[in-house]
């Protein structure tokens, strides 16, 4: 997760949305990557999607089978759809999507809209025929203390 925080301030540095994600198999990083949605002007640049697609790359392989994603957010509906279509065997991820929600009314403005969808992951991944793996609220403060709004 350390990684995957470091991956969201880089993206934090370079005027994006502060997420991070680091795709791992058999205790070996395959991928990781920062949100690149407002660089890339791509509203699929999520940290979670773009980690995926690379280590597809990487593995020569769409299935991702005994993979695990660590995020520095709860992943969104687009990302767990991804996760789900990519077979990961689990998902660590630190803020949750309520976070994310309560910021974005408090903190949101026209540069940062923290969008979010109401639908957590988790819910997702129970309606798939896949079986992924939940760690919810690792490092959850510290990845919390990502969110920005300037």
């Amino acid at each position: 997760m350390l990684l995957a925080i470091k991956e969201a301030e880089k993206a934090r540095k370079l005027r994006d949305y502060a997420v991070g994600a680091v795709l791992v198999k058999d205790d070996k990083i395959i991928s990781l990557c920062s949100n690149r949605s407002k660089r890339d002007e791509s509203p699929i640049a999520h940290a979670e999607t773009l980690a995926i697609i690379k280590g597809s790359r990487v593995l020569k392989n769409r299935h991702l089978n005994g993979c695990i994603l660590y995020c520095t957010h709860e992943p969104c509906p687009m990302c767990a759809a991804v996760i789900v279509w990519s077979r990961l065997k689990g998902v660590v991820y630190g803020a949750k999507y309520k976070d994310m929600k309560k910021y974005r009314e408090s903190y949101g403005n026209h540069r940062y809209l923290w969008r979010t969808i109401d639908i957590p992951c988790k819910t997702i991944f129970n309606k798939s025929t896949e079986k992924i793996e939940i760690v919810e609220d690792f490092m959850r403060n510290e990845c919390i203390r990502l969110f920005h709004s300037k």
